[in-house]
């Protein structure tokens, strides 16, 4: 695949800003997160030194900028109003909110395992490439994001109780000690 912008874009861009809208269902945000992933493409598209891998590239480049919009928003302590515009509470309302919570407790954890957790889970990186970023052992990066992952879901499981179904996903959400709950 030749590394043309414009024939990217074409390629993709529908692509792309079908999967930011399942995760991210406000417009105007899907079409600036999508304005940067061509930007982050186009700025660093030399630096991509085999072809075969461009589409895995472009969709890191897409579970990045979606994290950042997160983990912004979580910095800035906004809401997600589009999260709360259905009122009838759903399978999907639920796992949104379990979803919310966690990116509000992340900062909460120490750096270094906040890093890993965002790294890893939220950025697509595997706890291989993670290892080699921060200097680590392979073994020891696997036990820093299992021990993050701990910490978090401790943290989440403290401020609410989670009801799953068999496949993991949340049913339902009473609030223990309302921390991170709106009520």
């Amino acid at each position: 695949m030749e590394k043309n912008i414009e024939g990217l874009w074409l390629q993709f861009q529908d692509k792309l800003k079908a999967f930011i809208l399942s995760k991210i269902p406000d417009e105007s945000v899907v079409d600036d997160i999508l304005q940067d992933v061509f930007i982050r493409i186009h700025t660093n598209i030399d630096k991509l030194n085999d072809d075969t891998k461009i589409q895995s590239w472009i969709y890191q480049i897409t579970r990045n900028l979606i994290a950042d919009h997160f983990r912004a928003i979580n910095k800035e302590g906004r809401k997600l109003p589009y999260l709360f515009e259905n009122v009838e509470a759903s399978s999907d309302d639920f796992m949104t909110e379990a979803l919310q919570d966690m990116v509000k407790m992340m900062d909460d954890l120490p750096p270094e395992y906040c890093e890993a957790i965002c790294l890893t889970e939220l950025g697509g990186m595997s706890q291989k490439a993670y290892a080699e970023k921060i200097g680590l052992s392979y073994s020891g990066a696997k036990s820093r994001v299992q021990r993050a992952r701990l910490m978090l879901k401790d943290n989440l499981m403290k401020c609410c109780h989670y009801q799953f179904d068999i496949y993991g996903t949340v049913i339902d959400i009473h609030p223990e000690n309302c921390c991170c709950c709106n009520e």
